[in-house]
């Protein structure tokens, strides 16, 4: 099994049929994390659906029909994978957190980029609802999905996070910056250390992906990268570990 069918294997519902794809992209779009197209199909609907999907910000592939035949034998050509729980939308998201910020409300966001374990994921949802984080966002795609198991996984907190997919994670940061939080982003590798630090009360927290860390186009929009202290025998902490310890010491 090559990498590509080792990620859409993991359990997550599928729902095929341009039917009923159409009907989730038109009246339920935050419920999907990306839609499947089968690769040269030279289906006219398809490809309004493909254009459907992407007004929605919704992430989408072109794979080939062995793909989608294993993960239903009903599809027509295009399969949605689901989220558990449905994302919400970056314009009512933004209002309410520029809101907070006019009203000089404390607030604490985290950004979880490229993060493909969803293991990792739902720990880090667990560990920011337990440390007052208001608001998780997402990229629309290179991480893995809310699936059952970030579900078992968060212990479930994840009902009660608020995590909303921007379409572009990158203005989304821009937006926030121009509003007055501050952006730090944690990257072991970065030379200014978490002990000292004085962080806002208005807060983005950003992480990076298991192998790749913070990616560039959210490193260029962070006021600070900072790294936490650890035994030079370790190679690094797990994302949601270093997570852990980041939003607590952002506390005090």
């Amino acid at each position: 099994m090559d990498k590509e069918d080792k990620e859409f294997s993991k359990q997550q519902r599928a729902i095929g049929g341009i039917r009923d794809v159409e009907e989730l992209l038109k009246k339920k779009p935050g419920h999907v994390h990306r839609v499947l197209f089968k690769l040269k199909s030279g289906n006219t609907k398809l490809y309004e659906l493909q254009k459907l999907a992407e007004q929605a910000n919704v992430h989408i592939q072109q794979v080939e029909e062995k793909l989608l035949d294993k993960l239903t034998k009903r599809h027509n050509g295009i399969v949605a994978l689901c989220h558990e729980k449905p994302v919400a939308p970056w314009n009512d998201t933004r209002k309410i957190l520029l809101e907070v910020k006019q009203n000089d409300i404390p607030c604490r966001i985290v950004v979880a980029a490229n993060l493909e374990d969803p293991h990792n994921l739902g720990a880090c949802i667990r560990s920011s609802l337990a440390l007052g984080v208001a608001f998780m966002l997402i990229p629309s795609k290179g991480s893995c999905g809310l699936t059952p198991t970030v579900e078992r996984s968060s212990a479930g907190t994840l009902e009660k996070m608020n995590i909303c997919r921007p379409g572009n994670l990158e203005i989304a940061l821009k937006e926030l910056k121009e509003a007055g939080y501050q952006i730090v982003g944690l990257d072991g590798k970065s030379e200014t250390s978490i002990v000292g630090f004085e962080f806002s009360k208005h807060l983005v927290m950003a992480i990076g992906g298991e192998d790749k860390g913070l990616p560039p186009y959210i490193r260029k929009y962070c006021d600070s990268v900072v790294k936490i202290p650890m035994s030079a025998d370790a190679h690094s902490y797990n994302a949601s570990v270093a997570l852990s310890l980041a939003l607590y010491h952002s506390f005090y």
